[in-house]
């Protein structure tokens, strides 16, 4: 049976126990240690066997090591820095924290992970100020992201144990994640694009609808028509890059002011200027993670939060709504 930590004011120090039951005899090291600590993914078991931090009868093993059952299973280990990552103090939005995981509601301009061209003021560079626990973390917690200006919704996993969780979770598609949007075009009702995304062939920045991508499924239905546009509900079964903004623009519903997707700007006859000019000038993808709601890792009991729609996105839909009028 797994023992808590004896030292949990200190979530970088990991202190486990467990005894191999007897129906595993034969079987693999890192196999049963995997089931018997599930709150750590087993490329990090195997990483902690190989450097004598998970270990057999108090001896090191190789992960292939064969057991008898009835050994006793031990982790003396220390989380170390997942990155060389600077905690700066930019503001978060935080909609919920507890000890576990926290949820913020990300505005629009701000990338969520650095990379070429971004190395800080990023979200992980916020989170490392508010948490400096999240440094011994993969990727600060992140366990999905939001594009640089998509706004709304994100969960992210303050301990090792919980990002093991959300990461399951989320490849087991029991995190509702739906997302509101406005796109170019009349729907006539709603529907489910199931077409496998990868990298475009040829913009290699650019991801694309492709036979041999990975699948991916969107689903989405209307909330609300106008002259040219429609306001949609979109729902993710899968998370791939960029999915809905490609996916959208694959049925050529593309999301107003997707300058990477969207092809050029187009505005349907007879719209009135102030229409004309909100939507040429509106500067980002007319996104928002609007919904999310998951099965907290530590209490088992399904929760959820919500975020109301930007400014931005307010007022495009009430100029939208008066050219109805």
């Amino acid at each position: 049976m797994n023992q808590p930590s004896p030292t949990p004011s200190d979530p970088s120090i990991i202190e486990l126990t467990a005894e191999v039951p007897h129906d595993a005899c034969g079987r693999r090291l890192d196999q049963v240690a995997s089931e018997l600590f599930s709150d750590f993914s087993r490329s990090r078991l195997q990483q902690w066997i190989k450097e004598g931090q998970l270990r057999v009868n108090d001896q090191q093993q190789v992960p292939k090591q064969k057991l008898l059952g009835g050994e006793v299973l031990t982790i003396s280990a220390e989380l170390k820095a997942e990155g060389d990552w600077v905690a700066e103090d930019i503001p978060l939005n935080i909609v919920y924290e507890d000890d576990h995981i926290l949820v913020i509601n990300k505005s629009a301009n701000f990338v969520v992970h650095p990379a070429a061209g971004n190395r800080d003021g990023t979200v992980l560079n916020a989170l490392l100020f508010h948490c400096p626990q999240l440094a011994s973390v993969p990727r600060a917690g992140i366990v999905h992201r939001l594009d640089k200006d998509t706004t709304g919704l994100m969960v992210v996993a303050k301990t090792l144990q919980a990002h093991t969780d959300l990461v399951s979770q989320l490849q087991a598609r029991t995190v509702r994640r739906e997302y509101e949007a406005v796109v170019s075009g009349v729907m006539i009702g709603g529907g489910l694009v199931n077409q496998k995304i990868g990298r475009h062939p040829k913009q290699r920045t650019k991801m694309a609808v492709i036979s041999d991508g990975k699948e991916a499924r969107t689903h989405y239905r209307v909330l609300e028509r106008f002259e040219g546009h429609t306001f949609v509900r979109l729902k993710l079964e899968t998370g791939r890059t960029h999915q809905i903004r490609v996916h959208m623009a694959h049925i050529r519903y593309p999301i107003v002011g997707d300058d990477v997707y969207a092809g050029r700007f187009r505005i349907h006859k007879g719209a009135s200027q102030t229409l004309r000019d909100s939507l040429s000038q509106f500067g980002r993808q007319a996104l928002h993670a609007r919904e999310l709601e998951l099965i907290h890792p530590a209490t088992g009991e399904s929760i959820g939060w919500e975020s109301e729609l930007p400014e931005d996105m307010q007022a495009l839909l009430t100029v939208l709504a008066a050219e109805q009028a």
